[in-house]
């Protein structure tokens, strides 16, 4: 194998595989990167297993190839030659010379037979959705998946597809989220579970533009085209949880808040429970006012806001963390509250919707009488 390429192509090309590297593994392979000269292009790929990224790059191939290099010490060097013409040349299965300027590198590569095979999907089976879009979806949901092990079912997201829209799905076991959109044509009318962590690697490579994106279901596997950069990630298999049967239709109690002003008085009440470890706020709901407060150990805070009440007076205490991640995904300047009693869930909507784009739903906690 022998290449010329472009250094900046090559370390955008690098930065962007390397997303799915895997960090920590028993298999030192799995820490490489694959390049395969072929054509008029070099083809970078990585994988952990899971989550597989491949992109393509123009370049000069003076004869073709491939190797598995160590990616992260492969990365750094790249990051300091952005601005030369680089040459590859594999002098032996297992030597890569990397050529720049009066000066050269050697890096000693793995064997490319043990590295894994790049997943190809061939299905004519997609939906298509705007770049920008996918990754407002993505960016509003996966904060509220699971992060343990526990049930790691929950540590994907749901994708509900018709021929018209797409709905993802995250929960925890504490708060839910969804977030619906559109769809740009497309065939499928599936659900599968995605892992959340492939979708934030997905949601960092798309743009913020209307250029629409297609995504592919195939088996066990999805795969997103962007192009010149290919992203394909496993699927988790198993069954969802039914998350409808929670979510509530009827309501005795729903305030109207602006969005920004309750971040902003909840981060200031926060600041206690995170002192006293418990992350506690407590709701008053009354007439035209909400009080929010929390305690610890050195002090209490206490924060008054106007809000629009329809239906009983409330007191309810949650955990300030669920809420304060679920407003900051949010850009509306009003939005809804919407509760039953102090044991039951609270709703989040946009406000004034009867069908609503998105929804969030987090859970209470048992306040303590004396």
């Amino acid at each position: 194998m022998q290449v010329v390429c472009d250094g900046l192509d090559l370390c955008d090309a690098v930065i962007t595989v390397s997303r799915a590297m895997s960090p920590r593994t028993t298999n030192p392979i799995l820490e490489g990167i694959k390049f395969i000269a072929e054509g008029e292009t070099l083809t970078l790929s990585a994988t952990d297993l899971e989550l597989s990224i491949e992109k393509k790059i123009k370049a000069e191939v003076k004869s073709e190839g491939e190797t598995v290099v160590p990616g992260k010490f492969f990365g750094e060097l790249v990051k300091k030659l952005t601005a030369e013409k680089i040459e590859l040349t594999l002098k032996d299965e297992k030597t890569l010379k990397v050529s720049y300027i009066d000066s050269e590198t050697v890096v000693q590569c793995y064997a490319v037979n043990e590295y894994p095979a790049f997943k190809k999907i061939e299905t004519t089976e997609f939906f298509g959705i705007e770049q920008k879009s996918f990754k407002e979806m993505i960016t509003k949901t996966t904060f509220a998946v699971a992060v343990d092990d526990t049930r790691p079912i929950l540590k994907g997201c749901l994708f509900e597809m018709t021929q018209n829209t797409l709905k993802i799905v995250a929960l925890d076991g504490y708060r839910l989220a969804y977030y619906t959109q559109a769809i740009n044509g497309g065939n499928l009318t599936s659900n599968v579970i995605v892992p959340a962590r492939s979708l934030n690697e997905i949601a960092k490579l798309l743009e913020d533009n209307d250029d629409v994106v297609n995504v592919y279901v195939q088996n066990n596997f999805m795969m997103v085209d962007l192009g010149g950069c290919v992203i394909t990630t496993r699927l988790f298999e198993g069954d969802f949880i039914n998350y409808k049967q929670i979510i509530s239709s009827d309501f005795s109690t729903t305030i109207r808040v602006n969005r920004k002003q309750f971040e902003e008085s909840l981060e200031r009440a926060s600041l206690l429970s995170r002192v006293g470890q418990n992350n506690l706020v407590q709701f008053d709901i009354s007439d035209s006012n909400l009080c929010i407060t929390s305690r610890s150990e050195i002090g209490n805070i206490r924060e008054n806001m106007n809000i629009t009440l329809n239906g009983k007076e409330l007191t309810i205490a949650f955990n300030a963390r669920y809420f304060t991640e679920a407003l900051k995904v949010n850009g509306d300047e009003f939005i809804e509250l919407k509760f039953n009693q102090a044991h039951n869930p609270c709703i989040i909507t946009p406000y004034d919707s009867q069908d609503p784009k998105y929804l969030y739903l987090i859970l209470p906690v048992r306040l303590r009488t004396s």
